[in-house]
Order: C-alpha cells, then sequence, then structure tokens
C-alpha cells in the first residue's frame, strides 16, 4: 500500500520537497491501517478481508491504473519507449470511446476553455488507460468468481468479518437486504463515471478550474474516476454472490430438516 501512494511521486520528475514530504506520511499511514486491518481478528473498516482473491484484485487494478498514468504523464518531459507505448494504448482507447455523453468526453470537458491541445490529448489518453484497466479488472473478477465459484471456494465465510458495516441483526431478511445492496452498487457504480465530472465542473468556480499543472493531483483525480465506479460493480457482485450463498444454504439445511422428519422414529 504504500508503495502505490508513493509511486506517482517516484515516477514523476521535479517534485518539490513539501510534496515528498507529504506523499511519506499518507504512505506511513496506508501502511500501518493495511497493517493493522489485516493483522486483527475482528472487523475494521477493509471488506471481504478474509475472501481473497477480491482485495487482491482491486488492488492489483488501481495500482496498474496509478502506475500506467504516471508513465502518461511523465511521456510528456521523459521521452522512452515505455512512454510512448502506453500513450498509444491510451489515445487509442481515448478516442474509440470518445462520444458525445461519454465519460471520456465529459472528463475532458472538465478542462478549461482555454485549456491547450497537448493537455486534452493528456487528459483523454490517461483517462482511456483508466477506464481500459477497470474494464480488464472486472472481466479478471467475473472469472475468477466463476472458475474458483467465489465465496462458496471458502470453508467459512464470516458475514461478520467480510462485510464489517453490513449488520445482519437490524432490518430485514438478510438475502432480500444484500441484493438490494448490491443492485444498489451495481447502479452507482454505473452512474459514477458520468456523475463525477460534471460534479468536478459544478464545483470548478469555487474550488477553481481543473488544470494539468498538478500532476499528481491529476494522477490520483483519473485513477479515483476510473477505479472507484469498478470497485463498486465488484462489491455489488460480490454481495449478490454472498446472498445467493446464504439463500443456498438456507435452502440445503431446509431440505436437510425436512428429509429428517420424515425419517421413521
Amino acid at each position: 500500500m504504500a508503495m502505490l501512494v508513493a509511486t506517482p511521486a517516484l515516477m514523476l520528475p521535479d517534485v518539490g520537497s513539501d510534496a515528498i514530504q507529504v506523499v511519506v506520511l499518507v504512505a506511513i499511514f496506508a501502511a500501518a491501517l493495511t497493517l493493522f486491518e489485516y493483522a486483527s481478528s475482528y472487523p475494521g473498516l477493509v471488506e471481504f478481508r478474509d475472501a481473497p482473491p477480491f482485495n487482491r484484485i482491486r488492488f492489483a487494478s488501481l495500482f496498474a491504473t496509478v502506475f500506467l498514468i504516471s508513465l502518461v504523464v511523465r511521456g510528456s518531459t521523459d521521452h522512452s519507449t515505455a512512454t510512448h507505448f502506453v500513450e498509444a494504448i491510451g489515445t487509442l482507447i481515448g478516442k474509440s470511446i470518445d462520444f458525445p455523453y461519454s465519460p471520456v468526453r465529459l472528463i475532458v470537458l472538465m478542462l478549461p476553455e482555454n485549456a491547450t491541445a497537448h493537455d486534452i490529448i493528456t487528459l483523454r489518453t490517461a483517462a482511456g488507460m483508466a477506464y481500459l484497466i477497470s474494464l480488464l479488472s472486472l472481466a479478471v473478477f467475473l472469472i475468477v468468481l466463476r472458475a474458483f465459484n467465489w465465496p462458496n471456494s471458502h470453508d467459512k465465510f464470516n458475514v461478520w468479518i467480510n462485510l464489517p458495516t453490513f449488520d445482519p441483526t437490524t432490518g430485514g431478511d438478510v438475502v432480500a437486504r444484500l441484493e438490494r445492496d448490491a443492485r444498489f452498487n451495481v447502479a452507482l457504480g454505473f452512474l459514477l463515471p458520468f456523475i463525477t465530472p460534471v460534479l468536478v465542473k459544478a464545483a470548478a468556480g469555487a474550488l477553481g478550474s481543473v488544470s494539468l499543472a498538478n500532476e499528481q493531483t491529476i494522477i490520483w483525480t483519473i485513477s479515483a474516476w476510473a477505479f472507484l465506479p469498478a470497485s463498486l460493480f465488484m462489491r455489488g457482485i460480490a454481495m449478490q454472490r454472498v446472498a445467493g450463498m446464504i439463500a443456498d444454504q438456507r435452502q440445503r439445511q431446509g431440505a436437510g430438516e425436512a428429509e429428517q422428519a420424515l425419517q421413521p422414529v
């Protein structure tokens, strides 16, 4: 986790000393949080902590997004084979999905009217690369679910540990609540790429317009824009699978009790 936080600062040239100090502090905090979460036997903040590879796929997706977008931004000053290769892929994907009302078009529209052509191309390339990684991570996640029959592949799935924010003792039926939350997460994950640029554009009047001058801010903004919807999709799909697992267990338990009731005494 610390390496993830420090990646943009390590890859970008001309990073100020103040920015490096902030990155180091955030990296230490992230590393400590991860260590305490996974070392504890009680639920914390991280969901599906004991149900790999859910968080591994999410972390790999976020790290790949941050790393490759950092390469795209670095390519503005450091022309190498790696930066040219990543820029070519990002440009291809960005142009192919840059149509009216698409998420990439909305991201590009966040820039002020006086933005240069280079800024527009860089932002579109970064958005295209981030969107590609999010789609690939979703595909990998679905393949893993099918291949390993997650979460049934684990001997025990502790809802208390893996869903710390979900209280099964309150509200209605657990399965119905999980399915409702799953649908909400999937819907929000679908809408978020469209909503986020609109909100950023609306807040530009009070907070200032988006600029590529702060490269680390752009990297984390684009990464969050692509990662959060994919993460919500994964969370919704995972909760739907957990709901199905609980429903199947109830059905098997009910069938077993019915069979025992029919046994002669």
